[in-house]
């Protein structure tokens, strides 16, 4: 048995008794901690870091909503637990002291207010955390998608260019997500079920066929905790 597999079958046992969930938390506590320490770039210290909890947390809903179309366990918790740390450091710089908006916004010698470089009044802090987290998501799953021979170019050259194909490619992954299986597959094989896709949704061999690597992408992003990247794609798929 893989350590992978090994994981996974804990990760089950541990959805169903609690006692068993705190000693998979106990177990990989060095992983939370690292995981921790990466998003603040220094170790976390216990007792006086709010993120550790946070991280904590987000580990036990890792384990609460895992399941095996969601590829392997750890890169799942690893962006869960850096989503609820991104969430969490929003709502602090939400909450934050309020700076002066005629206070400068650079150095002595940069006499630009604050006021004059916010547009549209949100928050620069704000977006700079999401700017980093989207960039995040996009890098690790650039990286998952090598593993299926597919780059981000691909997908872009990829892309459907005419709407009935961009209509067909979404139903054929609205079907997939209707059917894990064929996300269980994906994963399992590391290639496109066409032949399930296309019985079921109903799009044509030849469609699915000509824009592979660009259902592969969408695939990935619906099966691991990629979810700034999943609510974009619900904008676009609407």
């Amino acid at each position: 048995m893989n350590e992978e597999h090994a994981i996974i079958q804990q990760v089950y046992a541990a959805k169903e008794d609690m006692r068993e969930a705190d000693r998979l938390i106990s177990a990989y506590l060095p992983f939370i901690k690292a995981e921790t320490a990466r998003f603040l770039r220094r170790p976390p210290v216990e007792g006086h870091d709010d993120e550790l909890s946070i991280a904590m947390i987000a580990f036990h809903e890792a384990i609460r909503g895992y399941s095996r179309i969601r590829g392997g366990f750890l890169r799942y918790a690893a962006m869960l637990i850096r989503s609820r740390l991104i969430d969490y450091r929003r709502r602090e710089q939400r909450h934050s002291g309020h700076l002066s908006l005629d206070a400068p916004s650079g150095g002595e010698e940069d006499e630009t207010a604050l006021g004059d470089t916010i547009s549209d009044g949100r928050n620069p802090n704000e977006e700079l955390v999401s700017r980093e987290a989207t960039r995040s998501e996009i890098e690790e799953l650039s990286r998952q998608m090598k593993e299926f021979g597919v780059s981000l170019s691909d997908v872009a050259d990829n892309c459907p260019k005419q709407q009935r194909t961009l209509d067909a490619c979404r139903r054929a992954l609205r079907h997939a997500r209707e059917n894990p299986e064929i996300l269980e597959e994906l994963l399992h094989t590391r290639r496109l079920p066409i032949a399930k896709l296309t019985i079921g949704s109903g799009v044509e061999r030849k469609t699915l066929e000509r824009h592979r690597k660009y259902m592969v992408a969408l695939l990935l992003i619906y099966t691991n905790g990629y979810e700034i990247l999943r609510g974009h794609l619900r904008q676009v798929m609407r």
